[in-house]
C-alpha cells in the first residue's frame, strides 16, 4: 500500500490530522492497534478550547459540538467554605471554552471518516515504523496471518504515551523531562445533574476535588486520593461522602448522587519530549507530551499539534515549501511549554502536597485569596485556561 501520510492512532489526534489532509486532497491511512470500540470506550477529557472548536469547525465536524455542547463562560473556584467565579468570558473579551466530551469529538471524527470512505485500519497487531530517518518511510502492521506495508512520504506518530513511535527513536536522540506528581484523581461518571451549571474546582484540606460534567444529565466527579488506593476500596457512597466534604455547603446540599457508570483512578504527570521531529516522523498529543488533567490542556494541547502539523504538510504538498515542517518541533513546543506551565501551576495550587505541612497550605490559601482579588491575575488565569493562540 502507498500513502503520502501514514498516521499512527485513531484517538482524537490521528483522527483530525487525517481529517485535515483529506480537506487538502493529501492521501492518509490511519493504523490503530485498538478496535474502534475500545477507542470509543476511553473516558477522556470534555473542556475544549476555541482553537480546538475552529479546528473541529474546520474540518467540518462541529455541527453535532455546537447543538449539544454547553458553552462556559466561567467556572468557580472553591476554598475556605466559599467558592468565586472566573469571569472567562469577561476577562478574555469574549473568549470561552467548550464542554464537549473527548469520546464525542472522536466519534463525531470517526463517523465522518468512514462516511467519506477514508481508510482507517483498526485492530493492526505488531505496529512498527521504519525508515524515518530517510526518505522512504514505511509502516508495517499484522492482520490476521498476513504482515501488511505501508510506504509514505512521512509519519505522523498519534499514538499516545505508551505508543510505538516515540520508542523506536534511540534515546540518544530525543530529551525527556518528567514531573511525577504524588496523587492520583479518583474520577466517577454518574447518570445525574451537574451539580452546578459551570465547573467547580475546590481547594480543601482533605485534597483537591472538580465538578464537571458531560451534558445536563450526565456528571464527571473527581477527588485527589493517593496512589495506593485502588477502585475496589471505594464504594460509591464513599466517594459521594468525600466529594460532599471537600465542597462549600450549597454544593454539598445540591449535589445528586447516582450509582457510578465508570470509575477509575488516574496517576499526574507532567512529560515532554524534545523535539517532535526525527526526520519524516513527527510526533503529536501524548506521544509527544503529558499535562496533568487539572486544566484541561490535554486533548487541546494534541488538536493544536497537529492543526500546526497538518497546514505543515499542506504547505509542503502545496506549495513545495518545507518551512512548516522544518519548524513544527519548534512551534509545537513554544505552546507546548506554556500549557505545562500553566497546567503545572494549576496543580501545585490546587492541590494538598504532603511534602509542604502547613506552610504549603498557607501559601496555597495566599495565592487563592490574591487571586480572586486580583483582576490582573484572575486574566491571566482565564487567558491561559480558555487558550493561548496557535502561536502563542
Amino acid at each position: 500500500m502507498r500513502t503520502q501520510v501514514a498516521i499512527v492512532g485513531a484517538g482524537p489526534s490521528g483522527l483530525l490530522l487525517g481529517a485535515l489532509l483529506a480537506k487538502a486532497g493529501i492521501d492518509a491511512v490511519i493504523v490503530e492497534q485498538r478496535s474502534a470500540e475500545y477507542v470509543l470506550g476511553r473516558i477522556r477529557a470534555g473542556v475544549l478550547e476555541q482553537v480546538t472548536v475552529d479546528l473541529l469547525d474546520e474540518v467540518g465536524v462541529g455541527e453535532r459540538m455546537h447543538r449539544e455542547g454547553l458553552k462556559h463562560d466561567g467556572f468557580e473556584l472553591c476554598f475556605g467554605g466559599a467558592r468565586h467565579r472566573i469571569d472567562l468570558y469577561g476577562l478574555t473579551g469574549g473568549k470561552r471554552v467548550m464542554v464537549y466530551g473527548q469520546t464525542e469529538v472522536t466519534r463525531d471524527l470517526m463517523n465522518a471518516r468512514h462516511a467519506a470512505g477514508l481508510p482507517t485500519i483498526y485492530e493492526a497487531d505488531n505496529v512498527a515504523i521504519h525508515g524515518w530517518d530517510t526518505d522512504r518511510p514505511s509502516v508495517t502492521y499484522r492482520k490476521g496471518d498476513e504482515t501488511h506495508t505501508i510506504e509514505c512520504d512521512f509519519i505522523a506518530g498519534c499514538d499516545g504515551f505508551h505508543g510505538v513511535c516515540r520508542a523506536s527513536i534511540p534515546p540518544a536522540k530525543l530529551q525527556t523531562f518528567e514531573k511525577v506528581y504524588p496523587f492520583g484523581w479518583l474520577g466517577v461518571l454518574s447518570r445525574t445533574p451537574p451539580v452546578s451549571h459551570e465547573l467547580i474546582y475546590a481547594n480543601h484540606e482533605r485534597g483537591f476535588a472538580l465538578c464537571s460534567m458531560r451534558s445536563h444529565t450526565l456528571s464527571r466527579y473527581y477527588v485527589q486520593c493517593s496512589l495506593d488506593d485502588r477502585v475496589e476500596q471505594w464504594s460509591d457512597e464513599m466517594f459521594w461522602d468525600e466529594l460532599r466534604a471537600r465542597l462549600d455547603p450549597e454544593a454539598a446540599a445540591k449535589l445528586v448522587t447516582g450509582p457510578s457508570i465508570e470509575k477509575s483512578i488516574a496517576p499526574l504527570r507532567s512529560f515532554v519530549t524534545e523535539p517532535m521531529r526525527f526526520g519524516r516522523l513527527f510526533l503529536a498529543g501524548d506521544a509527544a507530551h503529558i499535562v496533568p488533567p487539572t486544566g484541561a490542556k490535554g486533548l487541546n494541547l494534541a488538536a493544536t499539534d497537529v492543526g500546526l502539523l497538518g497546514h505543515a504538510l499542506i504547505e509542503h504538498y502545496h506549495e513545495k515549501s518545507s518551512a512548516g515542517i522544518d519548524h513544527y518541533s519548534a512551534r509545537a513546543l513554544r505552546r507546548v511549554w506554556k500549557a505545562e506551565r500553566f497546567s503545572w501551576w494549576f496543580t501545585t495550587l490546587m492541590h494538598k502536597f504532603p511534602e509542604t505541612g502547613a506552610f504549603g497550605q498557607r501559601m496555597q490559601q495566599a495565592e487563592l485569596e490574591y487571586l480572586v482579588g486580583s483582576q490582573a491575575a484572575r486574566t491571566t488565569m482565564a487567558e491561559n485556561y480558555v487558550g493561548l493562540p496557535l502561536e502563542g
